[in-house]
């Protein structure tokens, strides 16, 4: 086995933890207090549809009782509207506020922004999209052996 087999999820640990640090950057310069990075990822994720705390969860994403504590944060600073789902009464379905949807286009727009600085360096685009893909393989490869314990 390759030392990068080893080193890759040490790597993508640290650059999940760089990108909340951008985005603790990102809401500092919009003077945003009421907001953690880990909300404002929240945020991005869930976008324009309406989700239940449970599909969060499922996606993989969130830890249950996390989720429900930011979730909780989020309707109570104004940037998630909160209902019962009509089908299932104890479902707890959210949705993006303005406020929230306001939020979110700025980072994006910063993202972009970032993006475009990105592909503008030395490295080519071609190369983060083979980054990206070889990245969604792995994944695809780990979800199968804990799924069916083989690869």
């Amino acid at each position: 086995m390759s030392e990068s087999s080893f080193e890759l999820p040490r790597l993508l640990e640290r650059m999940h933890r760089r990108f909340l640090d951008v985005l603790r950057a990102e809401l500092n310069r919009l003077n945003v207090d009421d907001l953690n990075s880990v909300q404002a990822f929240l945020l991005l994720d869930i976008g324009e549809d309406e989700t239940s705390v449970q599909e969060l969860v499922n996606r993989g994403y969130y830890v249950h009782s996390n989720a429900l504590y930011n979730i909780k944060k989020l309707v109570e600073a104004g940037y998630f509207e909160q209902s019962r789902s009509p089908n299932d009464r104890r479902a707890v379905r959210v949705k993006l506020t303005k406020k929230a949807r306001d939020i979110c286009d700025k980072i994006r727009s910063q993202m972009k922004a970032l993006d475009n600085a990105i592909n503008r360096s030395d490295e080519s685009p071609a190369e983060m999209d083979v980054a990206y893909r070889a990245l969604r393989r792995l994944e695809r490869a780990w979800d199968e052996y804990l799924r069916y314990g083989k690869l």
